[in-house]
C-alpha cells in the first residue's frame, strides 16, 4: 500500500519494513497484538530517544490503521500505543570558515584532475550548492544533467518531481567531471554498473574532512544540505522558496532552519524599524 497508493521510497519502505519487524520480535505476530500488547511496549522502548519512539509507535499506527480499512480486523488498538512528547532536533550546521576550508581542500586536490577528485567536487557542489539529498544526489541519472537551462529534475520523496537551480560552480565542476566519468551506465556517477552508494558518499565526506583539518564527525551528506539552506537563508532567502528548493511538503520542516538566522531578524528589527532612528539619536 505504500509503495503503490503512496509512492513511498525504497528507503521510506525499508525503515517501515525495519519498525514493524522491530516490533514483531517483541510482541509475536502484531496482526493478533491488542491493546494491551501495544501499551507494554512504552516500557521496552523506555531507553530510546523520544522521537525514535514516535517513530515506530507512527508506522504500527499506520499498520492497525490498513488492517482496519482492509476488514482484516474490526478493532484498531493502536490508540494504546505511547505518544512522547518528540521535539524535531536543530540541525547540525556547518560555519561559513568550515565550508570555505572544505571546498579549499577538494578545490586542491582537483587540480591533479584525477577522475575520483573530480567526482568529489561535483558531488560536493551538488550538495552545497544545490540542496539535494543524499539518495537524490547518488541516483542523478546522466540525462538530468543541464544543456541550457541552469536546472536539474529532481525526483525526491513520494516521487514528488522538483526543479533546482545549478550554480555557476557547480556546472563548472560537472565539465570537468564529465569527460572522465566512466561511459557505462545510465547514471551521472556510476559505480559498479549501478550508482554511487549513499554510504560511499557518507565516506567520501568523512574523508575529505579530514583532510581539510576539520571534524569528520561534523560532516556529512545531510550536513551539506543544512548549510544549504542555513546559508541560503541567511542571506535573506524566503522561507517558501527554500521549502520548493528543498522538496519539504511541508513548511514546517522549512521552518528548523529559521532558528540560525535569529541574528539577522534582530538586526533587521533594529535597522528597519521605525523608532530605531530616533533610539539612535538618544
Amino acid at each position: 500500500m505504500l509503495a503503490a497508493e503512496r509512492g513511498a521510497a525504497a528507503n521510506t519502505l525499508a525503515a517501515y519494513r525495519r519498525d514493524l519487524e522491530g516490533a514483531e520480535q517483541l510482541l509475536g505476530n502484531l496482526a493478533d497484538a491488542d491493546r494491551a500488547d501495544l501499551a507494554r511496549l512504552a516500557g521496552k522502548w523506555a531507553d530510546l530517544a523520544p522521537s525514535t519512539v514516535a517513530r515506530k509507535a507512527s508506522a504500527l499506527r499506520q499498520f492497525f490503521g490498513f488492517l482496519a480499512d482492509e476488514g482484516l480486523r474490526e478493532d484498531d488498538p493502536s490508540a494504546a500505543l505511547p505518544r512522547p512528547a518528540s521535539r524535531r532536533p536543530l540541525p547540525k550546521i556547518l560555519s561559513h570558515s568550515e565550508v570555505k576550508a572544505l571546498f579549499a581542500r577538494a578545490e586542491l586536490e582537483a587540480q591533479s584532475d584525477q577522475p575520483a577528485a573530480l567526482r568529489l567536487l561535483a558531488l560536493i557542489e551538488l550538495l552545497y550548492g544545490s540542496g539535494l539529498r543524499a539518495s537524490e544526489l547518488v541516483s542523478l541519472p546522466l540525462a538530468a544533467v543541464p544543456r541550457d537551462a541552469p536546472f536539474l529534475t529532481i525526483i525526491g520523496k513520494g516521487g514528488q518531481q522538483r526543479m533546482v537551480p545549478v550554480s555557476g560552480r557547480s556546472r563548472q565542476a560537472l565539465s570537468r567531471w564529465l569527460p572522465v566519468r566512466p561511459a557505462d551506465g545510465k547514471f551521472l556517477f556510476p559505480s559498479r554498473g549501478k550508482h554511487l552508494t549513499r554510504v560511499r558518499l557518507f565516506q567520501l565526506l568523512k574523508a575529505l574532512a579530514a583532510r581539510a583539518g576539520l571534524d569528520p564527525a561534523k560532516l556529512s551528506p545531510h550536513v551539506l544540505r543544512h548549510a544549504f539552506a542555513t546559508h541560503l537563508l541567511e542571506g535573506g532567502a524566503d522561507l517558501r522558496v527554500l521549502q520548493t528548493l528543498l522538496g519539504h511538503a511541508d513548511i514546517a520542516t522549512t521552518q528548523i532552519y529559521t532558528h540560525v538566522d535569529a541574528a539577522r531578524l534582530v538586526a533587521l528589527v533594529n535597522e528597519r524599524h521605525p523608532l530605531a532612528e530616533r533610539l539612535a539619536h538618544d
